[in-house]
């Protein structure tokens, strides 16, 4: 019975298909009608949930970020630990000398995290602002730090590797 209520009598499967798009058709057309008011405002939550995705992933990269610099600078702690537990004479033999470049490079690392984090969150409110304004001008200065301070990390463990062998 509830079939033939969904479907219509005598009705079958595809005209009932037919109808249901047809109705759906109508609702779409219905939301065409609205003012320009509520099309912008449609328009522009897909815009903000877009600028949020953007900001989520500044977050994350700046965890990330954040979480290498703290085992960076943990992992010559524990180093350290294992040479006064083995010994000095054994550890001296097998690990190149520290320096304790690896404590200031994960205090650097946190900081940096830290700070994308803050810029993240200036660059979320500015893009939020301007697309309530509709006045977005793209910038990169995130991108630009972002950017430069891969190569710089990279550059940094380039050298340490190079002088610790």
């Amino acid at each position: 019975m509830s079939r033939r209520i969904w479907l219509g009598a005598g009705d079958n499967w595809v005209a009932g298909i037919g109808r249901l798009y047809s109705v759906l058709r109508k609702f779409d057309s219905m939301s065409e009608i609205l003012d320009d008011k509520g099309s912008i405002k449609v328009r522009n939550r897909r815009v903000h949930m877009a600028n949020e995705r953007t900001f989520l992933a500044w977050i994350r990269t700046s965890i990330g970020i954040m979480a290498f610099g703290f085992v960076v600078e943990k992992f010559a702690l524990f180093v350290k630990q294992m040479s006064l537990i083995l010994g000095k004479a054994v550890m001296e033999n097998t690990l190149p000398p520290s320096h304790g470049y690896s404590a200031i490079v994960g205090i650097f690392l946190v900081g940096l995290g830290t700070l994308m984090g803050l810029l993240a969150f200036i660059r979320y409110k500015k893009v939020q602002r301007q697309i309530d304004e509709d006045t977005y001008q793209p910038a990169s200065a995130l991108d630009i730090l972002l950017a430069l301070s891969v190569v710089a990390v990279g550059i940094f463990l380039v050298t340490y590797l190079i002088h610790s062998t």
